[in-house]
């Protein structure tokens, strides 16, 4: 059951495309005190949700801040990272469970347990919000409510679920086709390689840097030819330059946010000054979409949005403020304090919260600023693709995802986590976002696998490849400057080629489970305690999960490891794989159990009852035959798997008519 509160004159988002009836009367579960929002949380409440965030899968203990932020430093004390998913569950011991939708663009702050360990407080920026509450008999029924509310997850390309291959960045077509030939001749499977800021003219959204890749269209179809998709990066500003068609064409028609006066707002951002396109404006939003049809009309079908949180480097009218104040910097003594203040000043130029209060959108026929509203940039960039998209290629799924988001958005595009670093901490952080995110929507998500920043280590970025085959947006990314990370970059290229290669033998069971979960509102990944809710001990388990109905994942996280403890809450059978195949099968009963697991190999568990069909593999998504299945089970004769598969392209997706009955 849903039941929705309106509270004030809330800004519309379409966050929620299946609205029940406003109810009357003062919401269940919580006390509201003026904006703020309370709940006393019993001892052994685990509260599950709001995304993409830091710490753990129980958000308890921590203060939460939904403003999406360009903060590429996720570490323990972080609030706010690109992503504002205001959905929370929480799940009692011995009470029903609950959730909680707080629908508003402007900045939340969830202290859950912080100030007051036994207490949540929910506070508002605005006063003006809707409040759904859901409720169900399980944890996995609030999440089915609360799916069927928002609509319908983005189903991306078949190809899209083959490993990537990024950097910041790849410069010249020259260097492209090197890493395409230097994964070919390793024989290392790969089907897209990305491109960030460097392919373009001076970092112009929907332009081609003809010094660099003259060759740009032969570029895209000699990839295609073998099987690699070529996916190029849009950020949120655009260039100020005279002669730049995007630049005049958004002036002359009024389609960028205005500062107070009236005038387009300035601001620097990968080019220098930019302006930002009103993406909450509708015709401009249309009018920045059909942009797209630049890169699609070369062979394009995926993009990556990025910087749309929206990123700020600097306003104009502050950079000149800040000028200033070092001109009289300049003659002084700098002592601890000036000098503290000095250097605080240059930081401040950037993300700064009064740039952010500074500029306006026309939404919906309203000038509205932005900070009210900020929370839905990125996804309303995002929107304006997967509206173009539909237009421009009605039959074509075309791969979108990314940085910035807003429930909602999880029906135009995935997310990448953003900027994270080379740290073991952040494998980890990786698994422990992907159910949260599950929950708001986002089942095409994944992180930057490797880290984008920092020097990855061999031994970090096979262990991050052994949770990576299992995550549905499988990309390797990593930053100008950072030691070189290709999977054919290490000695033990063999070791990369087969844990890669177990992902190509995986796919139309992950395949499977993704479709099957987009299309019948449910999770592809999930902790245990969703699965388990009367085990106490499965309920605190935070670094294992359930991928899909058969298979639970129990990767190693830790540097120097010969393996983990794995927690079964029944009996499992462990297949253990070793240079891509099969070399243990072994039944482990209900418990605690210390399994070793060498860096060069992959250890998942089959639930009693269930079967896991495995492909023979290939070095591209087209190669896999999904016809020639080996299963593998820990069932008896006559259990069944229902496999899903379509034509993996088609935007017309029917689950009853694609799916497949696999029989013991």
């Amino acid at each position: 059951m849903v039941r929705r509160y309106v509270f004030g004159t809330p800004i519309e988002t379409d966050a929620v495309i299946n609205k029940p009836e406003a109810s009357k009367g003062a919401a269940p579960y919580v006390e509201k005190n003026g904006d703020v929002l309370l709940y006393d949380m019993q001892p052994g409440d685990i509260v599950y949700g709001l995304g993409e965030n830091v710490r753990g899968i129980n958000k308890r203990g921590w203060i939460y801040v939904s403003n999406c932020s360009d903060d590429p430093n996720h570490q323990e004390d972080t609030k706010s990272l690109y992503g504002a998913h205001n959905f929370i569950i929480v799940s009692g011991e011995d009470s029903r469970p609950f959730g909680l939708f707080l629908d508003t663009p402007d900045k939340i702050v969830f202290d859950i347990g912080y100030t007051v360990n036994s207490r949540m407080t929910i506070s508002m920026d605005s006063g003006s919000y809707e409040l759904y509450v859901i409720e169900a008999e399980s944890l996995e029924g609030i999440v089915k409510e609360f799916r069927q509310m928002i609509g319908m997850p983005f189903l991306p390309p078949k190809w899209a679920f083959g490993f990537g291959q990024s950097r910041w960045s790849y410069r010249t077509s020259e260097e492209v086709r090197e890493v395409v030939r230097q994964y070919r001749s390793s024989h290392i499977p790969i089907d897209s390689i990305y491109l960030d800021i460097d392919y373009m003219e001076r970092y112009k959204d929907f332009t081609i840097d003809r010094e660099r890749f003259p060759d740009f269209e032969k570029l895209v179809e000699e990839l295609k030819e073998q099987g690699i998709h070529l996916v190029p990066i849009i950020d949120g500003g655009v260039k100020i330059e005279e002669g730049y068609e995007v630049y005049e064409e958004g002036v002359r028609n009024r389609y960028f946010c205005k500062d107070e006066n009236g005038e387009d707002f300035v601001v620097g951002v990968w080019p220098g000054r930019c302006h930002f396109p009103d993406m909450l404006n509708d015709e401009a939003r249309k009018w920045f979409g059909g942009k797209y049809k630049y890169l699609l009309d070369k062979g394009i079908d995926g993009f990556w949005n990025d910087m749309n949180e929206p990123a700020i480097f600097y306003s104009e009218r502050r950079l000149r403020m800040v000028f200033d104040k070092i001109e009289e910097y300049r003659t002084m003594n700098l002592d601890v304090k000036t000098f503290f203040e000095f250097k605080d000043l240059v930081a401040s130029l950037e993300k700064n919260p009064e740039d952010y209060r500074s500029f306006y959108h026309n939404y919906r026929g309203q000038s509205i600023r932005h900070d009210r509203v900020h929370n839905l940039f990125g996804y309303y960039m995002t929107r304006s693709a997967g509206e173009a998209f539909e237009e421009l290629e009605p039959e074509k799924r075309i791969l979108m995802f990314s940085r910035s988001s807003y429930i909602g958005m999880h029906r135009y595009g995935g997310v990448w986590t953003g900027d994270n670093k080379s740290w073991w901490s952040h494998l980890l952080m990786n698994l422990k976002m992907l159910p949260s995110l599950n929950m708001c929507g986002f089942l095409y998500s994944g992180a930057d696998i490797g880290g984008f920043g920092s020097d990855a280590t061999e031994d970090l970025v096979l262990r991050w490849l052994a949770l990576g085959i299992f995550v549905p947006l499988m990309r390797n990314h990593a930053a100008d400057g950072t030691r070189r990370q290709e999977a054919y970059a290490f000695g033990n290229t063999e070791a990369f080629a087969e844990i890669i290669g177990l992902r190509y033998r995986l796919l139309p069971y992950l395949y499977s489970e993704f479709m099957k979960a987009a299309l019948k509102n449910e999770m592809y990944a999930r902790p245990l305690g969703f699965v388990w809710p009367g085990d106490s001990i499965a309920r605190r388990v935070e670094d294992q999960l359930m991928i899909g109905e058969s298979i639970m994942i129990a990767p190693v996280y830790e540097q120097n490891a010969a393996g983990r403890v794995v927690y079964l809450p029944e009996p499992m059978k462990m297949l253990r794989f070793a240079k891509g195949d099969v070399t243990e099968e072994k039944v482990l009963p209900a418990g605690h159990h210390f399994v070793e697991i060498p860096l060069e190999e992959v250890v998942l568990f089959i639930r009693r009852g269930h079967i896991l069909p495995l492909a023979s593999g290939g070095e591209r998504v087209g190669d896999i035959d999904w016809n020639d299945l080996k299963l593998y089970h820990f069932a008896g004769p006559g259990a069944l798997y229902e496999l899903y598969d379509d034509d993996g392209i088609s935007r017309r997706v029917e689950l009853e008519k694609n799916l497949r009955r696999l029989v013991l």
